[in-house]
């Protein structure tokens, strides 16, 4: 189609959504199906956060707010990041967008010009290198493998560096994988970065508090402090809060940046919200207690899916430290012939033959940069999880 710009053209559509979609049409029409592809928990919002949200319609909170937004949730913000990270900012340093995703590609297109380099390491989050493609900036894929617990080595880094290297993108833990960077790791990561004072960092930290036995998360600016002035530390409400479709994410760096990104968001969506910030407000400022809770269940969840998943034929399943996703290999089903009489050549075969055989929808590794595995969110009820990997083992024993 001629009229569509070059910049659309170079991007792909979430591979994360389009199969939660393809699950969903496929229940619609009356199939069986567990879609293991969305990350999102599957608890409800909170009481103290759901009626915060109540009582600012009753109180007539319902008009435009500040583009990037309200102070209250700028000095929440403010607290959150001096309470849990050690790190000091005003609110002129915080910026308020509609979720995440916002943050990340105000961040981006307000920063990256055309031959720009963007380091991603992978498997990475679908959505950075279609933002940084977008921007017209260069996607530097640098490949993290499972022998190494899918994380970022110093050296891996160093080499990715050039002149031409604007950002490195970091998510700790990690959405596909998991894995989180202990201080000793990210030190490591921080250490490369002080010697390159052009290159910035941002850090997306949205699965901070889904962390697992005693692992102890730490976010890149307060590991290096020489690092403040050119890292923007994202964060959001949707993972640990429950607050998927509330659309909250918020991050902090530079002032000079967070007021490009907040011209930005002028021009596009003006401001986020205002019965969902207030709710936001609630979230960081009120109790914590459910967290800890929650992760005792998740954690539950992550033992059982693994164990799992490592007693299906042709699979092999790493123990995740964070987050509420496990990043199998599908290596050993290669080659074999689905129940359909399609040999399985790759990961998405792999997910596709599951999803027509059993009904199990998860996404592909090639989504996440990253071949030949798959990615299961284990963020269903346990009954749920157990009829899915009862699922995939019995479709990797009717392999042949």
């Amino acid at each position: 189609m001629g009229f569509i710009s070059d910049a659309l053209n170079r991007i792909q559509p979430s591979a994360t959504i389009a199969i939660s979609n393809k699950a969903l049409a496929m229940q619609a029409e009356g199939q069986n199906v567990i879609g293991l592809a969305a990350g999102e928990p599957d608890f409800e919002t909170p009481r103290n956060i759901k009626d915060a949200a109540i009582k600012a319609i009753n109180d007539g909170k319902t008009r435009y707010t500040a583009v990037d937004g309200i102070p209250q949730l700028k000095q929440a913000v403010v607290d959150k990041f001096k309470r849990e990270n050690g790190l000091t900012y005003k609110t002129s340093q915080v910026s308020v967008g509609t979720g995440g995703k916002q943050v990340l590609f105000n961040a981006l297109l307000a920063t990256v010009n055309p031959g720009d380099e963007v380091i991603v390491p992978a498997p990475y989050w679908v959505s950075y290198p279609d933002i940084v493609m977008l921007a017209g900036g260069t996607p530097v894929i640098v490949q993290c493998p499972a022998a190494k617990g899918f994380k970022l080595q110093a050296a891996d880094l160093e080499k990715a560096i050039t002149p031409k290297t604007k950002w490195l993108i970091l998510n700790s833990p990690s959405n596909p994988t998991g894995a989180a960077y202990s201080h000793a790791d990210m030190k490591a990561i921080t250490d490369v970065l002080v010697k390159h004072p052009h290159v910035y960092l941002l850090t997306d930290d949205m699965y901070e508090h889904l962390v697992y036995d005693d692992f102890k998360f730490v976010t890149p600016a307060q590991v290096e402090p020489k690092l403040y002035d050119r890292t923007l530390t994202m964060n959001g409400v949707s993972k640990a809060y429950c607050m998927t479709g509330w659309r909250i994410g918020y991050a902090a760096g530079p002032e000079a940046l967070i007021k490009a990104m907040g011209k930005l968001q002028s021009q596009s969506t003006s401001n986020p919200s205002s019965i969902a910030q207030w709710a936001a407000v609630e979230a960081l400022n009120g109790p914590q207690d459910f967290i800890p809770a929650h992760n005792k269940i998740f954690k539950e969840r992550r033992d059982l899916v693994v164990s799992m998943l490592n007693q299906a034929k042709g699979l092999k399943c790493a123990t995740p430290e964070g987050a509420f996703y496990v990043y199998p290999s599908c290596e050993g089903t290669l080659g074999k012939t689905a129940p359909s009489g399609k040999v399985i050549k790759t990961d998405e075969d792999f997910v596709s033959e599951l999803l027509a055989a059993e009904g199990v929808a998860a996404v592909h590794g090639a989504a996440f940069g990253t071949s030949p595995f798959f990615r299961i969110s284990y963020a269903t009820a346990t009954t749920t999880l157990e009829d899915a990997c009862q699922r995939i083992q019995r479709f990797c024993a009717s392999l042949k």
